[in-house]
């Protein structure tokens, strides 16, 4: 059983950058599809990025692609959320997931195991 701790939120302007962490412990790290979400007050909980076992494939929703970039190291048990070209929009807490699937999936009811999530904040 994977074990996940997010970091790297915090308060940026419009425009800016950040880039998000989770750091997995616990399991076989390069066994398990990941995958961040997001969740505003009053909101659901959003997809924001997905990336397979061994980082070949990523995947985006149209509100952060081109924006926003997910990667992994094995090595390093660990997943990557760099955010660029920020947006009011994007604030929420986000999310790290993890599951022992095949392929990545956007759907946040088929991730098994789900960090303690970190703020991003940003201001206009």
């Amino acid at each position: 059983q994977v074990q996940l701790v997010e970091s790297g939120g915090g308060l940026v302007q419009a425009g800016g950058s950040l880039r998000l962490s989770c750091a997995a412990s616990g399991g076989t790290f390069s066994s398990y599809t990941m995958a961040w979400f997001r969740q505003a007050p009053g909101k659901e909980r959003e997809f924001v990025a997905a990336i397979n076992r061994y980082g070949g494939s990523t995947y985006y929703p149209d509100s952060v692609k081109g924006r926003f970039t997910i990667s992994r190291d094995n090595a390093k048990n660990t997943v990557y959320l760099q955010m660029n070209s920020l947006k009011p929009e994007d604030t929420a807490a986000y999310y790290c997931a993890a599951d022992l699937r095949l392929g990545a999936t956007t759907d946040h009811l088929e991730y098994s195991y789900w960090g303690q999530g970190t703020q991003v904040t940003v201001s206009s």
